[in-house]
C-alpha cells in the first residue's frame, strides 16, 4: 500500500475543507432516495433561546466548556482546533459568517459593502470597510492587513507555516481604493468563492512576518477586533478568559467576561452540576440525565427511580441489611462497606440531579454529516461494482433512525455530499447510484464474479496437485494474482463499468430522475427483524459520531515534522479557520482511553483489506472465511475490514457499524469489525488507508467548490511513489469530478456554480466511494436563564448578544448570576 506523504512544502497545493469536529455542521429533510428539488428542503432550526437584547441583562460571566485549551490561536495553522475557532470568533473579524441557512452573509460590523466590480479583463472585488472598525490598539482596519494576510497565505513563501491557501493563490494584487477605507483585490483568475477569504482577518502585526505568524499567535493575541479581547490564558486552570472590548464599535457585549474552560467530555455532567460550566456540548446520556432531573422536580424528596441503587430489589436490599447486621463479622464488614459506598453514590447522584434541574438541553442538527467511506485503493472495493453493491445494500433511513430517532430529531438520510438540507442549492443526488435494493446489490456482486461457492473454489489456473508444490511460494503467487486482478479491474472492466456509472449520473443530471428499486415484502420483514435484533439499549444512545481529526501535536509545526518518514505515513488534516471548530475535539475526547500496548500491528496485507490495521488485545477473531451464505471468488471469501473507534464516546457509531454489517451480510458480504483506540483511528487507519470500511464525518461549508474539492479529488502519484490523496481518504475519484469542481470555483454566477456542484455530486454518488448517511445531532446543555446561546446549527454565534435574561424575561425573582 502506498504511503500518504504530504511534506509541508506541498501543503499549498491542498485545498482543504476541514473536518469539522466537535460537533463540525446541518439538516436534512429529504426523502432518502428521492430525486429532490432545488432549494426546497428545510433545515432543523437552531435552538438558542433567542431573546431581544433589551431583555438581556448587562454584566456577569459565563463559563463555556471546550475540549481542550487551543493548540494555537492562529486559525491558519495545521493544529488549529475547535477551541481555536470558537475563541477567535469572539476576537477577530469574520467578514462573511454563515447565517441560519448556511449561506455567507456580509457582516456589517466590519463591512459597508463588498462586491465584484469588474469581471473583465480580470475579476476585481472592492471591499468598503466600516469606518468605525479598529483594532484593539486603536489602529484602523485597512488594506495593509489584507495585504499581509495574502502574502502569508498565498503559498509562495515557505517560511510561513500555513495549513491552507485556498483562494489566496488566485489573488494577483491588493491595493488601497479611493480612500483608506477601501480595499481593491484583483484576481489572476476568476474565483467564485471570494467571500471565503480574509476570515478570520488577523492584524498585520501577526501575518506580516514568518516569526510572528508561526509562533507569535500560538499562545496569545495582543491585537484583536471583536466584541471581546483576550484577557489571559491559564494552563493550570485550563481556561481562556475574554473580557468586553472597550473599543468595540458595534452592539456592546452583554457579558463582562466569557471564560472558555477545558472540560473533557466524560467530565461534563459533573462540571454542569457543580457550576463549573454554564454551556457545554453533551452526549445523549447527559441529555437524558438533565431530562430526568427536570421530570423529577416535583418528587418531594422521594428516592429517585433511577441512578445508583435504583435497580435493587426489595429482596436484595433485605439480604444486604441482613449481611450487614449478621453474626459473620467479616461478611458484615464487607456488606457495611458496600452499603456505605452505595449510600454515598446515591447522595452524590441525587445532588447532581438537583443541580441539573437548572439546565436546559438545546437541540438541533450540527452542520456536519456522517458518511460510510469505502477505500477503493485495493482489494474487493477497487471494483466499483462491489462499492455500488455495498451502497445499495444499505437502508440509510434505518441508520439515521438509529442515531437521530431516540433524540427526537428528524431521522432523514442525507442526499448530497456538497450541501446539507436547508442550504441553497441542496438537492438529493443519490438517484445517480440507486435506491436500497438487495436484489440489485446481489446482481452487481455476481457480475463482479463473487458467487456463493466462490470461497471454496481453487484459484483460476491452478492445476490439480499443485498446492503442495507451490505452498512454499504461496505469498508470491497470491501477490501476482492480486496484481493481475487489479490490472483486470482497472483495464477490461473499467471502461464498461465506469461508463455505466457515468451514464447513470448523466441521466440523473439531464432528466432529474432516479432508478426506483423494489424490495420484496419478505426481504423487508427480514430487514426489520435483523435490525431489531441489533438494536442497542437506550443507555448507549451516546452520539459518539467520529469526526476526522489531525495528527499534529501542539507546537509540531515545523516543515521537517510534516514530511513522511520511512515505514510510516505523515499527513496533516487541514481545516480552514471558518470551519476548524470541531476538527480535533472528537479525537481528543477519548485520547488515552486505551494504552499503546493495547494494539497489535498487522504487518501484512490481508485478502479483502488494506495493510497496517490495528486490533486491540482481546479483539475477537474474524469469522471463518467460508461463513454460511458468504460470497467468494477464486478461493477467497468476500470479507471487508470495517475499522471503528473503541472509546466509550463512540458507542453510537459502533451501533451504526453493527447495523451496516448485518445489512451487508444479507447480500453475502462478510465484515471483520476491528475496534481501535480513538487516538489512532483517523491517523493510523483512515488517513493511511488501512481500512476497507470506516465511518467519519465532514463539516458543512458555504463554499463547496473550494472546500469540497480536496475531499473528492482524484488521487495522484507523487514523485516518490507515494499517493497524494489530499483529503480524499477513500482514494476514489475521477478527472470529470475534478473538472466540475474547477469550473465551479471559477464561476462567478452563483446559480451556475450550484448547478455544477449538483453535477459533481451526482458523479460522486455514482463512484460510490463515499455514502452520506445522516446529519450529526447537536446537543448543548445551557443554563436555562441564559439567552442567545445553545445549538446554533449553521449560524455563527453573536457573542455580544449572549447573556442572562433579565428578571422580567427570565420569569424568576432574581438572576442568580447577576
Amino acid at each position: 500500500m502506498s504511503h500518504v506523504g504530504v511534506p509541508r512544502g506541498t501543503v499549498r497545493k491542498r485545498r482543504s475543507l476541514a473536518l469539522l469536529t466537535t460537533g463540525v455542521l446541518t439538516i436534512p429533510v429529504l426523502a432518502g432516495c428521492s430525486s429532490g428539488s432545488e432549494e426546497t428542503s428545510r433545515g432543523v432550526p437552531q435552538d438558542i433561546a433567542a431573546t431581544a437584547r433589551q431583555a438581556v441583562s448587562d454584566g456577569a460571566s459565563v463559563n463555556w466548556a471546550v475540549d481542550a485549551l487551543p493548540a494555537t490561536f492562529n486559525a491558519f495553522q495545521a493544529d488549529a482546533d475547535s477551541a481555536t475557532t470558537r475563541i477567535t470568533g469572539a476576537l477577530l473579524p469574520t467578514l462573511f459568517p454563515m447565517d441560519r441557512s448556511g449561506q455567507p452573509k456580509l457582516n456589517p460590523d466590519y463591512l459597508e459593502s463588498a462586491k465584484v466590480i469588474e469581471r473583465e479583463p480580470k475579476q476585481v472585488v472592492l471591499y468598503k470597510l466600516n469606518q468605525q472598525a479598529v483594532w484593539s490598539d486603536g489602529r484602523e482596519i485597512g488594506a495593509p492587513d489584507f495585504v499581509a494576510q495574502w502574502r502569508a497565505l498565498r503559498g509562495k513563501d515557505s517560511a510561513f507555516w500555513t495549513a491552507r491557501n485556498s483562494g489566496y493563490e488566485r489573488i494577483e494584487k491588493i491595493e488601497r481604493g479611493a480612500d483608506d477605507l477601501q480595499v481593491r483585490v484583483t484576481f489572476s483568475k476568476p474565483y467564485g468563492d471570494w467571500r471565503s477569504l480574509f476570515s478570520p482577518l488577523y492584524p498585520k502585526e501577526i501575518t506580516g512576518s514568518p516569526d510572528s505568524f508561526n509562533d507569535g499567535a500560538r499562545t496569545t493575541l495582543k491585537n484583536t477586533a471583536g466584541p471581546f479581547v483576550l484577557r489571559g490564558v491559564s494552563k493550570s486552570e485550563g481556561t481562556v478568559t475574554l473580557a468586553r472590548n472597550p473599543r468595540w464599535w458595534g452592539d456592546k457585549a452583554k457579558l463582562d467576561t466569557l471564560v472558555f474552560r477545558a472540560v473533557a467530555a466524560g467530565d461534563r455532567t459533573e462540571a454542569l452540576a457543580d457550576g463549573t460550566v454554564d454551556v457545554a456540548d453533551i452526549d445523549a446520556s447527559t441529555a437524558d440525565r438533565i431530562a430526568l432531573a427536570r421530570r423529577d422536580r416535583g418528587s418531594n424528596g422521594q428516592p429517585l427511580a433511577h441512578g445508583p441503587g435504583s435497580a435493587t430489589t426489595p429482596a436484595a436490599a433485605l439480604r444486604s441489611w441482613a449481611l450487614a447486621h449478621g453474626s459473620d463479622e467479616e461478611a458484615a464488614e464487607i456488606a457495611q462497606a458496600a452499603r456505605e459506598k452505595n449510600r454515598k453514590a446515591v447522595v452524590a447522584y441525587t445532588a447532581e440531579q438537583k443541580a441539573l434541574r437548572d439546565f436546559a438541553v438545546r437541540k438541533s442538527l450540527e452542520p456536519a454529516y456522517t458518511q460510510l467511506a469505502l477505500n477503493g485503493e485495493s482489494g474487493p472495493l477497487a471494483d466499483d461494482r462491489v462499492r455500488r453493491a455495498v451502497a445499495r445494500a444499505l437502508d440509510r433511513e434505518e441508520l439515521a433512525r438509529t442515531v437521530l430517532g431516540p433524540l427526537g430529531l428528524p431521522a432523514k438520510p442525507l442526499g448530497s455530499h456538497l450541501a446539507l438540507a436547508g442550504q441553497p442549492g441542496y438537492k438529493d443526488g443519490s438517484g445517480a447510484l440507486g435506491d436500497q435494493n438487495t436484489k440489485e446489490a446481489q446482481a452487481l456482486l455476481a457480475d463482479a464474479g463473487w458467487t456463493r461457492g466462490g470461497a471454496a473454489q481453487p484459484p483460476k489456473d491452478t492445476k490439480a496437485g499443485s498446492e503442495a508444490e507451490k505452498k512454499g511460494d504461496k505469498g508470491d503467487a497470491e501477490g501476482t494474482k492480486e496484481d493481475a486482478e487489479k490490472q483486470t479491474a482497472e483495464g477490461t472492466k473499467e471502461d464498461e463499468e465506469k461508463r455505466t456509472a457515468d451514464e447513470r449520473a448523466e441521466k440523473k443530471e439531464a432528466e432529474g430522475e432516479k432508478a426506483e428499486g423494489e424490495k420484496a415484502e419478505g426481504e423487508k420483514a427480514e430487514d426489520k427483524k435483523a435490525d431489531q435484533a441489533s438494536e442497542d439499549s437506550a443507555a448507549s444512545r451516546d452520539e459518539g459520531l467520529y469526526i476526522v481529526g489531525e495528527d499534529n501535536k501542539p507546537g509540531a509545526h515545523a516543515p521537517a515534522q510534516a514530511a513522511s518518514t520511512a515505514g510510516a505515513s505523515a499527513i496533516h488534516v487541514l481545516a480552514p479557520g471558518r470551519t476548524a471548530a470541531a476538527q480535533s475535539a472528537a479525537l481528543r475526547r477519548q485520547a488515552g482511553a486505551l494504552g499503546e500496548d493495547g494494539a497489535v500491528a498487522a504487518q501484512d496485507k490481508q485478502p479483502g483489506g488494506a495493510a497496517g490495521a490495528y486490533a486491540p488485545v482481546g479483539t475477537a477473531a474474524p469469522a471463518p472465511a467460508a461463513a454460511k451464505g458468504q460470497l467468494g471468488k477464486d478461493g477467497k471469501a468476500l470479507t471487508l475490514r470495517f475499522v471503528l473507534p473503541s472509546g466509550p464516546g463512540s458507542q453510537s457509531l459502533r451501533s451504526v457499524g453493527d447495523k451496516i454489517a448485518v445489512m451487508l451480510e444479507k447480500i453475502g458480504i462478510g465484515t471483520e469489525i476491528i475496534k481501535v483506540p480513538d487516538e489512532s483511528y483517523f491517523k493510523d487507519h483512515v488517513a493511511s488507508g488501512a481500512y476497507d470500511l470506516a465511518l467519519y464525518s465532514w463539516p458543512a461549508t458555504a463554499y463547496p467548490a473550494t472546500d469540497g474539492r480536496p475531499i473528492y479529488a482524484k488521487p495522484e502519484p507523487a514523485t516518490d511513489g507515494s499517493l497524494l490523496v489530499e483529503q480524499n481518504y477513500t482514494r476514489v475519484g475521477t478527472d470529470h469530478i475534478d473538472q466540475l469542481f474547477d469550473q465551479a470555483a471559477a464561476e462567478l454566477d452563483e446559480k451556475a456554480a450550484r448547478e455544477l456542484m449538483k453535477q459533481a455530486d451526482a458523479r460522486i454518488w455514482a463512484a460510490a466511494g463515499s455514502i452520506p448517511l445522516f446529519q450529526r445531532p447537536q446537543l448543548v446543555a445551557v443554563d436555562k436563564k441564559l439567552a442567545n446561546v445553545g445549538a446554533f446549527g449553521f449560524a455563527a454565534p453573536r457573542y455580544q448578544d449572549i447573556g442572562f435574561k433579565n428578571r422580567q424575561a427570565a420569569g424568576s425573582p432574581a438572576d442568580r448570576k447577576k
